[in-house]
């Protein structure tokens, strides 16, 4: 099956879904109250941030949903 989409209408979804994500990495740090979700990574596996492993494993899974819907939209 295949669909046919509107240039611009596929930028306007990829758009949106990258600023939810990005809104979920913000309330995940803020959290934490960490503005940086590389040293929130590292601070959790260090144990510095007892009970964050579940956001810890959020955050990577959200950072590289990040990184591959911007690639995509690179790609449009």
């Amino acid at each position: 099956m295949n669909v046919t989409l509107d240039h611009d209408v596929a930028v306007d979804l990829i758009r949106y879904k990258i600023r939810r994500v990005q809104d979920l990495i913000h309330y995940i740090l803020e959290r934490w109250n960490v503005t940086d979700a590389n040293d929130f990574l590292n601070k959790s596996k260090e144990g510095v941030y007892p009970e964050s492993e579940n956001d810890a494993i959020d955050l990577k899974q959200l950072l590289f949903e990040e990184k591959k819907l911007k690639a995509l939209l690179q790609g449009l």
